[in-house]
């Protein structure tokens, strides 16, 4: 993680997600933060049968977009922790399209972003960019609440459900950010009722543990029908300080931990979540 990709819009939660890759960087012995605002077109004005005329042309948006960078970075690059480098580039594009190849360009290895949309109708409808982002990278994604603040990273949860863990879990993301960061492993699973702690999740405890065996994982067992509920109360009584998740959308793996739940723990928690592909292994 020598490279971590900042996608911003400026806007408030924008500003709290540097802050935060600033000062993680440190932590993550991070050479760079790269700084990337993608601009677009606004809507075109049409009128009965008037042909669509672009409200701002691109060059126009281009300036807009690296003024916008320029006071941007005046006002975060105070939270730059040592001698960490700061890049800064604009691009016209659509983020989540082409944050693969972004991060192929700059050589990313970690996405750090806040997460916008946060009421409950666009959480629903609408989402975010950070969960567009989610869903399209190859690389880790941390995604930083708004009222999130930085803090050394001692304790990581992984929540985990248990099925076909080696051959799904992402295992040298995770030991990568605990190699670096030394912190205690907490992995948590949710459950509904009683009759959900087989022996299957039995067997699959003792597989993830000897995958990790060298960090000493403590397993934690909820019971609790609120997933998101069940995770923010373990992270306050355990002083969690990043939540680790696996978001799955293949056929292959339907059943397993849910993409909604990372959507849905991604808007409710406030304390940063890392999301990691199965991809990414």
């Amino acid at each position: 993680m020598k490279i971590i990709l900042v996608p911003t819009d400026f806007s408030e939660n924008a500003r709290n997600a540097a802050k935060y890759a600033l000062a993680i960087a440190g932590d993550l012995q991070a050479k760079k933060v790269v700084f990337y605002n993608a601009y677009q077109s606004p809507p075109l004005m049409t009128e009965n049968t008037v042909p669509a005329i672009p409200v701002m042309d691109i060059d126009t948006l281009k300036d807009i977009s690296e003024q916008g960078m320029k006071a941007f970075l005046e006002n975060v690059k105070q939270y730059r922790q040592g001698q960490v480098e700061i890049e800064q580039k604009t691009g016209y594009s659509i983020l989540a399209n082409d944050i693969n190849d972004l991060c192929e360009e700059v050589d990313a290895g970690l996405i750090v972003m806040g997460i916008t949309g946060t009421s409950k109708i666009e959480e629903i409808l609408i989402g975010s960019t950070a969960i567009s982002v989610m869903k399209q990278t190859k690389v880790p994604v941390i995604i930083v609440p708004s009222d999130a603040t930085y803090t050394s990273i001692t304790n990581v949860m992984f929540a985990c459900d248990f099925k076909k863990v080696v051959e799904t879990t992402p295992v040298q993301p995770i030991k990568n950010i605990l190699d670096v960061t030394k912190a205690s492993l907490h992995v948590v699973n949710v459950y509904e009722s009683d009759k959900k702690i087989a022996a299957d999740k039995t067997h699959q405890q003792k597989l993830l543990q000897s995958l990790l065996e060298e960090y000493n994982p403590k397993f934690h067992f909820e019971n609790n029908e609120d997933f998101v509920e069940a995770i923010n109360h373990f992270v306050e009584a355990h002083g969690i300080d990043l939540i680790i998740t696996i978001p799955r959308k293949h056929k292959l793996f339907e059943g397993l931990f849910k993409e909604r739940h990372t959507k849905k723990l991604a808007f409710h928690t406030h304390v940063p979540l890392m999301c990691i592909h199965q991809e990414d292994l």
